[in-house]
């Protein structure tokens, strides 16, 4: 089934007939993660919109070196206290709520954006506008001047304290057992993201090693870095192997997802959970373990897991082959946000 948004950006050589064409595109679809998909849409539609309020035109293909210059000036600065083209363009897409504010935003923001852009060209066999020299340049300058400190995924990371205040405030029913499992396998697997908790499939767990030893494998069909199909196994023990084979026996779940939505009246739906779902569930169990429904996200599962590790001493190649991380720099960083004062290594004299 094609994208909906996919005539829009998806490759369209002029020298491909068009059955040669709706194969390149269904290529793309297959080869593309859904993520990257979904971020290709909201950016389509802004930089749409964008160029609407800026220039009152369409995108081109390829675009102009000015248009690309003017989007870099654009959002490279603080609105708020400016006036002209830019002010209004900008007050433009704050009513048609794609924009939060005047602002400046993020620099990971405008790079996403630009990238997207650049990556819409690649698909048509075009040269980006974005690679011109005064462009490129433009854009270094306006990530220097755009510095700052990163935002945490998560305010705080879900350590195993704060995942049990969590799990103690689960609710009776169906509900309640599918949240625990979700919140145990999420965080006891190497600190899942959402997506690809919510992606599982029965078929990806493996039950036959847990009635004698406890254990349960299981094979995330992707991953943000890994491809479908090169995922490694991982290994559910303890708790979370327990809670999860008590969600399989409790829905009954043979096939298809395995972590589905619940009805109003406590049903077992069809549908697959959704990324945000997960997110809401997260939420509301902070919230009731009294901790705020602002005090993590659910990349504080992630963020929790290899806090954790650090904190009791585990080695860190051990944590990032559950956690699937390829950066040791990226890894090492929960691990150096770990309280110095509760690192193991301080106590190596008693």
């Amino acid at each position: 089934m094609m994208h909906p948004l996919a005539p829009h950006y998806l490759p369209a050589p002029p020298t491909l007939d068009v059955e040669d064409r709706d194969a390149l595109n269904d290529l793309y679809i297959r080869g593309t993660p859904e993520n990257t998909l979904r971020a290709y849409e909201r950016d389509l539609i802004y930089l749409t919109a964008w160029k609407s309020a800026a220039f009152g035109e369409a995108l081109t293909w390829p675009e102009q070196e000015e248009v690309a210059l003017r989007f870099i000036l654009d959002h490279s600065r603080d609105l708020s206290v400016a006036t002209g083209r830019a002010y209004e363009t900008a007050e433009e897409l704050i009513a048609l709520g794609l924009r939060k504010s005047l602002a400046c935003p993020a620099p990971s923001t405008l790079d996403r954006r630009i990238a997207s852009w650049c990556a819409f060209h690649r698909m048509r066999n075009l040269t980006s506008p974005f690679d011109a020299p005064l462009a490129r340049q433009a854009r270094a300058k306006a990530r220097k001047a755009m510095a700052r400190a990163p935002a945490p995924k998560s305010a705080h990371p879900i350590t195993r304290e704060v995942l049990e205040k969590m799990l103690a405030t689960q609710q009776p029913g169906l509900r309640g057992v599918r949240d625990r499992a979700i919140l145990l396998l999420g965080w006891a697997s190497g600190g899942r993201r959402r997506s690809e908790i919510v992606s599982l499939d029965r078929a990806d767990i493996d039950l036959n090693d847990f009635d004698a030893k406890g254990v349960i494998w299981m094979q995330l069909p992707l991953t943000k870095t890994s491809d479908r199909g090169q995922t490694p196994r991982l290994v559910l023990k303890g708790l979370a192997a327990r809670a999860l084979v008590a969600w399989i026996d409790a829905a009954q779940i043979t096939q298809g997802p395995l972590f589905r939505r619940i009805t109003r009246t406590g049903a077992l739906g069809r549908n697959r959970l959704s990324d945000a779902a997960v997110s809401q569930i997260v939420k509301r169990l902070l919230v009731e373990a009294g901790l705020g429904a602002e005090y993590a996200s659910p990349h504080g599962l992630r963020s929790g897991f290899l806090t954790q590790a650090a904190l009791d001493g585990a080695p860190l190649p051990a944590a990032m082959r559950l956690s699937l991380h390829r950066s040791a720099t990226q890894a090492q960083k929960y691990y150096d946000d770990a309280d110095i004062a509760d690192n193991p290594a301080t106590d190596l004299l008693g």
